[in-house]
């Protein structure tokens, strides 16, 4: 009896099913997606993604384990050198499932499995969304902004208000002071005409 035993053996034996896991780990490294069923990469995903997180520390004994997997050192330089250096703040979770289409022939359940640093358009829209979660956390400060301009708006105001009425203060003593000689000019020839004709009178009498 095999209970308990959900290791997928894909119709292989041990070194068959083995040599195929390193084939395909070696090409998801290389060429950083591959296309393949989706058991396959299942069973892939569980094989590469230990190898990715011990290429993160990049020593001689590292290096000699993941040979010892790969079988290849192509793919070994390529995995230490770049895609350690992309996935260095990645914790975990370094390949991603997209199915697919059935296969025309046996109908089997197709899948691309890629390395989720190299998705370019995926990567493209997670950054709106960073931003957007940035601008959120920063709303407070645009509402001391806001609340900055309205106060100096009313001390605008205010200074607008305050003019209008320091003309009219200063125009009006001005009005009064040049009224006030002219009438008294106005007033003074009449009064010396008027002096006059009383003195022509007299002198006739």
């Amino acid at each position: 009896m095999r209970h308990g035993k959900k290791f997928n053996h894909l119709s292989r034996t041990a070194s068959h099913r083995k040599a195929m896991l390193s084939n395909m780990a070696s090409s998801l490294i290389e060429h950083k997606r591959i296309t393949t069923t989706v058991a396959k990469a299942k069973a892939l995903r569980k094989y590469v993604e230990p190898l990715i997180t011990k290429a993160k520390d990049d020593t001689t004994h590292s290096r000699r384990v993941v040979f010892s997997y790969l079988q290849d050192k192509e793919s070994v330089t390529t995995l230490f050198n770049e895609v350690a250096e992309k996935v260095a703040s990645r914790p975990g979770g370094y390949t991603r499932i997209i199915k697919t289409n059935n296969r025309l022939g046996d109908n089997a359940d197709m899948c691309i499995i890629e390395l989720v640093d190299y998705n370019e358009l995926l990567l493209a829209e997670a950054a709106p969304a960073t931003k957007a979660k940035r601008s959120r956390r920063g709303g407070k400060k645009k509402t001391t902004k806001t609340e900055t301009p309205v106060a100096d708006a009313v001390v605008v105001e205010e200074e607008v208000a305050e003019a209008p009425v320091a003309e009219v203060v200063e125009e009006t003593p001005a009005a009064e002071v040049d009224e006030a000689p002219t009438a008294e000019a106005d007033d003074a020839p009449e009064a010396t005409d008027a002096d006059e004709k009383k003195d022509e009178k007299k002198d006739g009498e």
